[in-house]
């Protein structure tokens, strides 16, 4: 197949390229920088249509990954250029498709499972999860996230590509051992004593293992029959208090120092970051993968641990 991968310099666009590129496939990808690895590099802003569109056309595949990173402060000039990058490079996208004379058959973009409420009694599914935005007892600012989260999609919605499969990747934390990844930076502060739990524990975190995110995504390309939105995460999410225990015994630490919510928000200052991360609980469950009969491969958090923790040592 053909694909284009746009916003590939990431750790999900990282695992992508290599697991494209093992397979064989014509990898294109779009990039604002330079880029190495095993793909065609094509020069773009990740907002207007330019030379890099015509590769758009006859590709079989496009997965939009770009968007800037929600690890920073949530100021106001950092809300504004992460939701002015997910918008504009998913609606340059879809004007390319709208052009082409061969559209790709599929459009994988991405979103995230923060567009779900902070909940604790119920997960949240497709089909009957509840979309976040001025729930009790939060910060309001966290409602800028949702924000973001409904435009992201509401430009993959409004894209005029009627010849092209559109799936809204609703993607939870996703674990891989590389460094500079979510599970590198929680096993590190784990294995420093700084493992313990993030405020009062309650808190839900939903999570994929890489090898399952990689098997979904080939799983929704082989499926004409699945668009729109879909939880990528697997189908337990578990209290943070439980996440961190099992993380712990996965990478050997023994002293578990908590992290009251106080001491969150100065370590998120220090560390340019924001506690939403930590303290929003996304109880979000896979409901349209489990209903196409996808099998996960890690479906529990303490045998997913285990195996990242194995490869993380020798990473």
């Amino acid at each position: 197949m053909k694909i284009i991968l746009a916003g590939a310099t990431g750790q999900i666009g990282a695992m992508l390229v290599r697991a494209f590129a093992a397979e064989g496939h014509d990898l294109v990808v779009l990039s604002r920088g330079a880029s190495a690895g095993p793909s065609r590099v094509v020069q773009w802003d990740g907002r207007t249509l330019g030379p890099w569109a015509d590769h758009i056309d006859g590709a079989d595949v496009v997965i939009n990954l770009a968007g800037r990173s929600v690890n920073c402060r949530y100021t106001e000039a950092n809300l504004a250029a992460m939701k002015a990058s997910r918008v504009e490079s998913t609606r340059a996208i879809g004007e390319a498709i709208a052009q082409a004379s061969r559209p790709p058959r599929v459009w994988l973009q991405m979103s995230t499972a923060t567009i779900y409420a902070h909940r604790f009694d119920a997960p949240h599914d497709e089909a009957h999860g509840i979309l976040g935005g001025h729930e009790p007892d939060v910060p309001r600012y966290w409602d800028r996230s949702i924000d973001i989260a409904q435009a992201w999609e509401a430009a993959l919605a409004t894209a005029c590509t009627p010849q092209t499969r559109k799936v809204a990747l609703r993607t939870a934390m996703v674990m891989s051992p590389d460094r500079g990844g979510v599970f590198d930076t929680l096993a590190t502060l784990a294995r420093r004593g700084l493992g313990g739990t993030a405020g009062d524990g309650r808190q839900f975190v939903s999570w994929i293992h890489e090898h399952d995110f990689v098997a979904a995504l080939r799983f929704i390309l082989r499926r004409d029959d699945l668009s729109g939105a879909i939880n990528l995460c697997a189908p337990h999410p578990l209290p943070n208090v439980d996440f961190q225990r099992a993380l712990r015994k996965a990478v050997g630490a023994r002293v578990a120092l908590p992290s009251p919510a106080w001491l969150l928000e100065i370590g998120a200052f220090f560390l340019r970051t924001d506690t939403e991360l930590i303290l929003k609980s996304r109880r979000v469950v896979p409901g349209r993968l489990a209903d196409a009969g996808f099998a996960f491969a890690f479906p529990s958090w303490p045998e997913a641990a285990v195996d990242l923790a194995r490869r993380w040592r020798s990473v």
